[in-house]
């Protein structure tokens, strides 16, 4: 058995944890870019606290999912600041955004020498400048990721940053920081952080370590999400929905992702449509999907067994079978009234243009099994 593991350099997870961030940003510089999303109030405290340690701070917001551009004006801002360290605190796209201006601030050279698809792909040079992550929602896990999604708004795609070096220094999970989000966003971002569990614990790149992370994120997920969704104040099932995610980001940085992400980024790429909203729809029918053809194509394989056993975590029932912990996620769709991807303009033609895409997308490499154009093309539609 041989598998490498790797996260952020440090992990500080629980309530309160938040006031930690300034003490230790100190022992890292005297000069900060905090990158923040729509809501510059909740940043408010965290600058009081930079400012009280004697540190430099200088705003960038990024109030929607990172655009090259965005990343090129963030990173030229900070080097004319003299930054020696970026600080994101927010969601998903705030800290994806952070990630790749605090590698674009030491790096030489054009921005797309580092991009996939769009760019050269090159390996960066240096090491990053120093990146510590404070995440507001809980479904990403990009905190402790090692790529940056970004929106290729010219060429109309999702791409990504990759680099073990992307890895933030500190990682710093606060559930209370969680609380204000709305249900819709709730439901989006912590049917994310499922997709990323499941798809982590089917995927042939799995590890022991890994899959320990799956199964715990899948069971607090299972009980905890629809009342996040319903009761936002609840600690309890706040904290749960945090750590799963974190568990997830940390499971598909080391085990990849599925046909749900293969589908998700692309189509991200070619409409304006909440990412978690996608993996909610399209969760359960690649589920089915993958089910179906494994027993037909790959009766012996073991992701057939981890979807059995995905349904005994997310039911609590020890006899469940996998068609049943596909009908449990339906009914947690159903139940936070998650919209049908039509509702975004997702039609019949966007569907023939986004199956070719979808089949090369790097995400479909974890799939266990490879989904047939027919297939990806029924499901898609179904979701609609």
């Amino acid at each position: 058995m041989r598998f490498e593991f790797s996260t952020a350099t440090r992990i500080i997870f629980g309530e309160g944890t938040i006031r930690k961030a300034a003490p230790i940003a100190d022992s890292f510089g005297k000069t900060a870019l905090v990158v923040t999303g729509h809501n510059q109030e909740r940043v408010e405290r965290l600058l009081d606290s930079l400012k009280g340690q004697g540190i430099d701070c200088h705003l960038f917001s990024i109030t929607s999912e990172p655009t090259i551009e965005m990343i090129q004006k963030g990173s030229t801002e900070a080097k004319r600041a003299e930054c020696d360290m970026v600080i994101a605190m927010g969601g998903g796209s705030v800290v994806d955004g952070g990630k790749a201006i605090a590698a674009y601030l030491t790096n030489p050279g054009n921005i797309y020498d580092y991009l996939e698809v769009v760019g050269k792909g090159n390996a960066l040079i240096n090491v990053p400048a120093t990146f510590i992550a404070i995440p507001t929602t809980a479904g990403t896990g990009a905190e402790v990721t090692a790529n940056a999604v970004l929106q290729s708004v010219v060429h109309g795609v999702k791409i990504s940053l990759r680099s073990s070096m992307l890895l933030p220094k500190v990682a710093i999970v606060d559930p209370l920081l969680s609380l204000s989000m709305p249900p819709d966003l709730t439901a989006a971002t912590g049917m994310d952080a499922l997709t990323q569990l499941i798809e982590a614990f089917i995927s042939p790149m799995g590890n022991p370590m890994t899959d320990t992370l799956c199964r715990e994120g899948i069971q607090r997920v299972a009980h905890s999400i629809i009342t996040a969704f319903k009761k936002g104040d609840h600690i309890k099932s706040r904290s749960d929905m945090a750590l799963a995610a974190l568990f997830s980001g940390v499971a598909l940085a080391n085990a990849k992702l599925g046909a749900v992400h293969g589908i998700a980024g692309p189509l991200g790429g070619m409409i304006k449509i909440p990412h978690g909203v996608i993996c909610a729809r399209l969760l359960p029918l690649v589920m089915n999907a993958n089910l179906k053809a494994l027993s037909e194509r790959r009766p012996d394989a073991i992701a057939l067994d981890r979807l059995k056993e995905i349904a005994i975590l997310l039911t609590g029932n020890k006899k469940a079978s996998a068609k049943e912990g596909i009908v449990w996620l339906e009914n947690i769709c159903r139940q936070m009234d998650i919209p049908k991807l039509s509702q975004f303009g997702v039609t019949q033609d966007l569907i023939s243009e986004l199956v070719p895409k979808a089949q090369k997308a790097s995400s479909m490499k974890g799939n266990p099994i490879k989904l047939t154009i027919r297939e990806l093309t029924e499901l898609i539609k179904s979701a609609c």
